[in-house]
């Protein structure tokens, strides 16, 4: 049986919110979904289960195409593939970044610590609206911690940066080292002409009144990268689960 933390985190938002389609600005995506589950599985459990999967694609214009079911003698097993689909001249990388472009971040930081991400609402609206409107250099979501993530953009960018650390925002009962390292925040980081910025903070409070648009700092020259500063975020295969 899945643990009851799982259930939101299923069927209304992980499985829907696939980080590297929505920080790309995707859209009209088509979803397969694997169940393995042992034999005494409760198929009330898996009913309701794919109950939540169809709430949660029709809730994100997400279409399931297939899957597969199988048994297994281990714990049960859920696996999600997605292609999600955008316009070429929408379509952002963590490669773009360039020399003094600002660093913006949505929402707040270290909300994990209050499990915000088994109730995330995936930041869809926002990659589209940023696309469409601005021209944005880089962007990626915060799934590992900035800690983690932020050296990653700078690094594909060929880029150094610089982060106002007492600028971050962070999320009610989070500290600093929540914000750059714990991870699970999936908020996005994107990188944006100084130039700008002005237009961008105007247009982002009139569109998105409720969500909290942060310049954290900004790009620099490779020779003065400080990423060394910074914690690092969640690294995979080696940390504990």
């Amino acid at each position: 049986m899945i643990a009851p933390l799982w259930k939101p985190a299923i069927t209304e938002t992980s499985l829907y919110s696939r980080p590297i389609v929505l920080s790309q600005a995707c859209t009209s995506c088509r979803r397969r979904i694997t169940l393995i589950a042992p034999k005494q599985t409760n198929v009330e459990w898996v009913e309701r289960l794919y109950r939540g999967l169809g709430r949660a694609a029709k809730r994100f214009k997400v279409s399931i195409v297939g899957g597969e079911t199988s048994r297994t003698r281990g714990p049960v097993a859920i696996s999600v593939s997605v292609v999600g689909f955008v316009e070429r001249d929408r379509c952002v990388s963590r490669r773009g970044g360039r020399v003094g472009d600002d660093l913006f971040v949505t929402g707040r930081l270290g909300g994990a610590v209050r499990q915000k991400h088994l109730q995330f609402i995936p930041r869809i609206a926002e990659s589209r609206w940023l696309t469409k409107n601005f021209s944005i250099h880089a962007m990626m979501d915060l799934s590992d911690g900035l800690g983690a993530d932020l050296p990653r953009l700078a690094k594909a960018s060929g880029v150094g940066f610089a982060i106002e650390i007492e600028n971050l925002p962070l999320a009610r009962g989070a500290k600093i080292d929540n914000a750059i390292s714990e991870g699970e925040d999936y908020e996005l980081l994107f990188a944006i002409s100084p130039r700008e910025r002005d237009c961008l903070l105007r247009s982002w409070k009139k569109k998105f009144p409720k969500l909290l648009l942060t310049r954290i700092g900004s790009l620099s020259q490779l020779s003065t990268r400080n990423d060394q500063l910074l914690p690092s975020g969640y690294v995979h295969f080696q940390q504990p689960a």
